[in-house]
């Protein structure tokens, strides 16, 4: 404490009674019962699935990542005519069209299935 002197009613302490602390709650002691758990609160759920739901997202694009990285991806450059389908059915024939054009897009983060003469693919391993 300091050398200052102060007067409890100043800073909001009722005279007379004794001080309450209306923040302090008595909670039993921590013993390793059968029947004892850990309580969570509301905010404290909301936190774990937070960080559950940001490791699944990390793995999971660290699984996509890691697999185009492990084979050697091919790059492809679009001929005039030629279709997404097209170049999934002949690049990737261990999948189905449907899957192959989604790997392609995935790959070269594509919104869409439009593809342009010229432009440059990344063919991931299959």
């Amino acid at each position: 404490m300091s050398a200052v002197a102060w007067d409890p009613a100043e800073i909001g302490y009722a005279v007379g009674r004794p001080a309450r602390r209306p923040h302090l709650v008595v909670l039993p002691g921590g013993g390793s019962h059968e029947g004892d758990s850990a309580r969570i609160t509301r905010r404290g759920r909301l936190a774990v699935t937070a960080m559950v739901l940001a490791a699944l997202v990390g793995a999971c694009t660290f699984g996509l990542s890691s697999a185009t990285a492990a084979g050697a991806p091919q790059v492809l450059t679009v001929q005039r005519g030629e279709t997404l389908s097209e170049i999934a059915a002949a690049e990737l024939p261990g999948m189905s069209i449907g899957e192959g054009i989604l790997a392609i897009q995935l790959a070269n983060r594509l919104s869409t299935a439009q593809i342009s003469a010229g432009q440059t693919l990344v063919i991931p391993a299959s």
